[in-house]
């Protein structure tokens, strides 16, 4: 059991591929922290996940209630974080406030997590953040840009915070998880065979295939600094 004794915080972890971290750190021992903004959902995933598992409701970018909700955990020895709203389009027609929405959401809410953490995790943790793969930047523009500033943080929290703390980036491709379909219900069916068949794979990554990158980087006491790409390829084609 490789996170035996080991406390993990998974931020966004009440659905997709949050849940399945938290999942699959608990096969492997981990005592869990689960945060979500909606508290029936974040009751639901503890309850779910058993044990000891804890859950706390906090709004992630309401930065005053950020702020207060992690000065108030105990010490732990990992930190996930799935938050990073998205969006479609390039730079010259979407609008200037969902670029700032996006980038406030996925970069900024981000690095506080990590300022704010960063003294709580304990010699040895470490702490993963979520980015995104599959995209240019002429198709998702403020997403791509948030994408590439995580990336950037990664290395510089990385260097500073080693070699006590690891820090990494999870980049994931689509999938076809309950939050797409609540959000692009009218064209998700065509937007996975899209996505299949430019990958090589020629599929679809499920969100227990994303996890276990997670998972290895928590285990892997030798990485810091960089960004794992979970897209069965996808980028070789676009």
């Amino acid at each position: 059991m490789l996170l035996e004794g080991k406390k993990l915080v998974v931020i966004g972890g009440t659905s997709g591929i949050g849940l399945a971290i938290a999942r699959q750190a608990r096969a492997e021992g981990a005592s869990l922290v689960i945060v979500g903004r909606d508290s029936g959902k974040v009751s639901n995933a503890a309850s779910t996940l058993g044990g000891d598992a804890q859950g706390i409701a906090c709004d992630a970018h309401d930065h005053s209630a950020l702020q207060e909700f992690i000065a108030a955990l105990p010490e732990f020895d990992h930190l996930v974080s799935m938050i990073g709203d998205t969006m479609a389009g390039g730079f010259l027609q979407t609008p200037l406030d969902t670029m700032r929405h996006v980038l406030h959401s996925k970069f900024w809410t981000n690095l506080l997590i990590a300022r704010f953490a960063a003294p709580l995790v304990r010699d040895g943790g470490s702490m993963t953040f979520t980015s995104g793969s599959g995209v240019r930047a002429q198709e998702a523009a403020a997403s791509y840009v948030a994408n590439q500033a995580l990336a950037a943080m990664a290395q510089g929290l990385g260097s500073e915070l080693g070699p006590r703390v690891r820090v990494n980036v999870v980049a994931p491709a689509f999938m076809d998880t309950a939050l797409w379909r609540t959000k692009h219900r009218e064209d998700i069916d065509a937007r996975i065979r899209s996505y299949s068949q430019i990958n090589p794979l020629g599929r679809l990554g499920t969100p227990e295939e994303v996890a276990s990158a997670y998972i290895f980087l928590m285990v892997n006491t030798y990485t810091t600094g960089q960004v794992l790409q979970i897209d069965g390829g996808m980028m070789l084609r676009k």
